[in-house]
């Protein structure tokens, strides 16, 4: 059987830009996304902490800094807003003692903070 887990999880990631006329991704860090073990193209869920909009998309690298929701993305929030990033992955009964997830948190500028393994 397989479970449903949440493998990383970023917090208080802040919009920086908005670009409505590309295909359609949220923009994160490079640095962000090694450290939290998220793949370019893989897919994840943003929570916007500002307006509850709640939608999944696909992750591209970009600057460091910049977190940018592109395409049909870019309606879901404002340059400002607060987010919480979310990738899961499917895990055997097996696999889970082994398990864990990566807990990122960013600051004002959108470098991490600080991180956890839980």
């Amino acid at each position: 059987m397989l479970i449903k887990l949440v493998k990383a999880k970023i917090h208080q990631a802040t919009v920086t830009e908005k670009n409505l006329y590309y295909e359609g991704s949220i923009t994160l860090p490079s640095e962000v996304l090694e450290k939290a073990g998220i793949r370019p193209f893989e897919a994840v869920w943003v929570y916007n902490l500002n307006n509850g909009e709640r939608f999944e998309t696909y992750v591209i690298e970009g600057e460091k800094g910049k977190v940018i929701l592109n395409g049909p993305a870019a309606r879901l929030g404002e340059v400002g807003d607060k987010l919480i990033i979310v990738a899961f992955a499917w895990i055997t009964d097996e696999d889970i003692p082994h398990f864990r997830t990566r807990l990122i948190y960013l600051d004002e500028k959108n470098e991490i903070s600080a991180s956890k393994v839980k």
